[in-house]
């Protein structure tokens, strides 16, 4: 190591500490996981989100009780065209499985699916692209928490997972993906991220993995 190089954390539960750690939930929405919604009549199929809503209760009961910072993201789109430019718009409207009336600001589509609701004093990020980075208050929590690892989760694995954990290692924090804590309609892409993550943006690893640095507890 020269003189100049910062000391890095290289052991798994020094990264991961829960003091300077952060837990994203990212669109774990009723228009993303339930039938009925928004994706649902956009033809995507919702297996694979609904099978990891366990592990991330688990997960997300492990974070609360470590004292690590949970923050809720969620899409939210507002009426009247307000946060869409027409880039994303046209983009949105030939995605596969979506459309641009998903999570609309105060609908029921918008809001947390019940098992991981935020509690009180939680933040909630909300979002208008795919990265919580982009254009919210995200970064300014973190900071101000003296966060220096992130943990994103939720779905979909190759889209706003994906673009949330690049920002979050390419703005100087630590990161870690959970492979059975994302999900994306197409499995294929959602191992391609973590091949690519693993790659060039943080640690892939297990939920297991997490639990442990945090708490201790023997997986």
């Amino acid at each position: 190591m020269t003189a100049n190089e910062p000391d890095i954390l290289s052991d798994f539960a020094d990264r991961f500490a829960p003091e300077h750690t952060a837990l994203l939930i990212i669109d774990m929405q009723k228009d993303f996981c339930l039938d009925g919604f928004a994706t649902s009549r956009a033809g995507r199929p919702l297996d694979a989100a609904r099978a990891i809503i366990p592990t991330l209760e688990t997960l997300l009961d492990a974070a609360r009780r470590s004292g690590v910072l949970v923050c809720h993201v969620g899409f939210w789109t507002l009426e009247q065209h307000l946060s869409d430019t027409a880039p994303w718009l046209a983009q949105r409207r030939r995605a596969t499985y979506a459309s641009d009336r998903i999570a609309m600001e105060g609908s029921e589509g918008a809001d947390f699916i019940e098992p991981l609701s935020p509690q009180p004093g939680e933040p909630v990020i909300r979002k208008h692209r795919y990265s919580a980075f982009k254009g919210t208050d995200l970064d300014m929590v973190l900071r101000s928490r003296g966060i220096r690892s992130v943990v994103p989760t939720g779905v979909s694995t190759n889209v706003c997972v994906e673009s949330t954990l690049r920002d979050a290692f390419e703005t100087g924090h630590y990161t870690a993906l959970p492979r059975d804590a994302c999900a994306s309609w197409d499995m294929d892409l959602h191992n391609a991220t973590l091949k690519t993550a693993n790659a060039r943006f943080g640690l892939v690893c297990d939920s297991a993995d997490l639990i442990k640095a945090w708490t201790g507890e023997p997986q």
